[in-house]
């Protein structure tokens, strides 16, 4: 069974570091490829850029709950949410609009 995770390519969980602006602050956020690459879809399917998306749902969180401890987790459990829920269909919209 392991072999199926084992053998994956290490270029999906490689570390990539994206520049982008939340909220007027200029941050580096730093994530797999696999997430970046979810993410991407998420933004597109919005029609938004993905530091329009990723500034987008900072600002919901800090609306919601205040400054998140980890914004980085976060942002990886919107993808397994996204990919749970199966939301990957164009016609549907994010929960918080």
């Amino acid at each position: 069974m392991c072999r199926i995770f084992a053998g994956q390519d290490p270029d999906r969980y490689a570390l990539e570091t994206r520049r982008m602006r939340l909220n007027g602050q200029s941050t580096s956020i730093r994530l797999e490829n696999s997430f970046w690459g979810i993410l991407d879809e998420i933004a597109l399917n919005e029609g938004l850029s993905t530091p329009a998306f990723v500034s987008k749902l900072h600002s919901e969180v800090l609306e919601l709950r205040g400054e998140p401890q980890n914004f980085t987790s976060l942002l990886r459990c919107t993808c397994l949410i996204h990919r749970e829920a199966g939301l990957d269909d164009d016609s549907r919209q994010i929960a918080a609009e």
